[in-house]
């Protein structure tokens, strides 16, 4: 289901089932559970995850929601499952950027909304869809939506099941940039320190939960200023 490669201090995710427009099954929460970890263990600076067959991810695999019928355990099981492989992601210390073409549809969203930024073909689809299957969306994901596009947007997407495109989808914060730009993001975010990229990560993460200031964040701010890493950074601009 998930293919991991390497290059360069950037590690790529690719949802590898096109036969299924990369419908993730039930059992495939739990995996990528265990590719995220390791993309930590091969120390990668940057993640990005993409699709194969010109599709980011159809969502989850609607064949598992027959079996689950009348079958509590499983139902919460899946939700569970899910929520550990989004939190994992979301929670990694290194930038995350969603790459999507095509479809991007439900627990696919989900998915791209756990990463930093998203970056979309202007061909490409977004569409939450439970309401027309007669489920909901974890609370989380709600969450996650209503940061990104308000209330107002999360409420139109989420009770109309109605896709939209790339366009609008950038037009409501929905999405950030447009995939062309990829070749100029992610050579720039490679080329800063890690280990700032990772207190920043870490300072949006905090603004967003709401707060203004933060006394761990200042101990770091205060050890980098310290640090070795500016010294060398301001030399190499120097020499410049």
């Amino acid at each position: 289901m998930f293919q991991l490669d390497f290059e360069n201090g950037a590690a790529r995710l690719t949802l590898a089932r096109p036969e299924a427009r990369n419908a993730i099954p039930a059992a495939g929460w739990a995996e990528l559970v265990g590719v995220i970890d390791r993309v930590v263990a091969i120390d990668a600076r940057l993640l990005l995850v993409t699709g194969a067959g010109g599709t980011f991810c159809a969502g989850a695999d609607l064949a598992d929601f027959q079996t689950m019928r009348g079958d509590a355990a499983a139902s919460a099981r899946f939700r569970q499952d899910m929520r550990a492989a989004l939190d994992r992601l979301r929670d990694l210390a290194i930038p995350t950027i969603a790459l999507i073409e095509g479809d991007c549809y439900g627990a696919g969203v989900a998915l791209a909304m756990a990463c930093d930024l998203r970056l979309a073909a202007q061909t490409a689809h977004f569409a939450i869809t439970p309401a027309k299957l007669g489920i909901s969306y974890p609370q989380e994901d709600v969450q996650r939506l209503v940061e990104l596009v308000g209330p107002g947007q999360a409420a139109r997407l989420l009770f109309s099941a109605q896709p939209i495109r790339s366009e609008e989808a950038r037009q409501i914060g929905l999405i950030d940039d447009w995939l062309a730009n990829e070749t100029l993001l992610v050579p720039a975010i490679l080329a800063n320190d890690p280990d700032s990229l990772a207190m920043l990560k870490q300072a949006i993460r905090r603004a967003v939960g709401g707060a203004r200031s933060d006394p761990e964040m200042d101990a770091g701010f205060d050890a980098l200023i310290a640090g070795d890493e500016i010294v060398r950074r301001l030399e190499a601009l120097r020499r410049k």
